[in-house]
């Protein structure tokens, strides 16, 4: 009996069905740099590296908007990640000078992730990993009491981690502050879900 190797693929792409179609197209430009490799009149094929496309974008007759998005199931969120702290921050402060500010941010250990909303509704989460190396943050993920106890993560507000970091801090200190309750913002932290439902409805 001959044994089955699996051989595990890379996440690609993407594809999002949306009614506003360059809209969404001209809004990941602007948040994640994302060109347009070809554009129809039923959707384009985005991409911000070498790939030939990492988002695909789709539209079609008779698709509606769901008024009642958040309460379905589906997608939570796409991720996108940078190589380092710096770059996350200074793309948040792009980013706001640009009107467009993250719904949440939180500091989950392993990483620092600020989590936006496209025009269709849909959460986007710009991260960085805290230790910069995959396989120290996944250890963590494993055996960290701390992650074990709360995997969401500290609720942080982003101004005073731009600050601390124009400051001097450094990654790893701003990561410890964050992870320690420091940057914990007074609004509560909206991650997008529905409201519990009434134990009387």
């Amino acid at each position: 009996m001959s044994t089955t190797v699996l051989v595990s693929p890379a996440l690609h792409h993407v594809n999002l069905k949306t009614t506003r179609l360059q809209e969404m197209i001209d809004w990941y430009a602007l948040v994640i740099g994302t060109q347009v490799t070809h554009q129809f009149e039923g959707g384009a094929w985005l991409s911000n590296d070498a790939a030939n496309h990492r988002l695909a974008l789709l539209w079609v007759p008779g698709l509606e908007d769901d008024p009642e998005k958040l309460r379905h199931t589906g997608i939570h969120h796409s991720a996108y990640e940078y190589g380092s702290m710096n770059d996350l921050l200074d793309t948040y402060v792009r980013l706001k000078g640009d009107g467009i500010v993250p719904h949440a941010c939180l500091d989950h250990g392993m990483t620092m992730s600020f989590y936006y909303v496209d025009p269709d509704g849909n959460s986007v989460e710009l991260q960085c990993d805290e230790f910069g190396d995959w396989s120290k943050s996944k250890e963590f993920m494993r055996t960290s009491p701390e992650f074990a106890a709360d995997p969401i993560g500290v609720n942080i507000d982003p101004d005073p981690v731009v600050a601390a970091h124009d400051a001097g801090a450094t990654p790893e200190e701003l990561h410890r502050r964050a992870y320690s309750g420091e940057f914990t913002p007074e609004k509560p932290l909206d991650l997008r879900l529905p409201e519990p439902l009434s134990e009387t409805a």
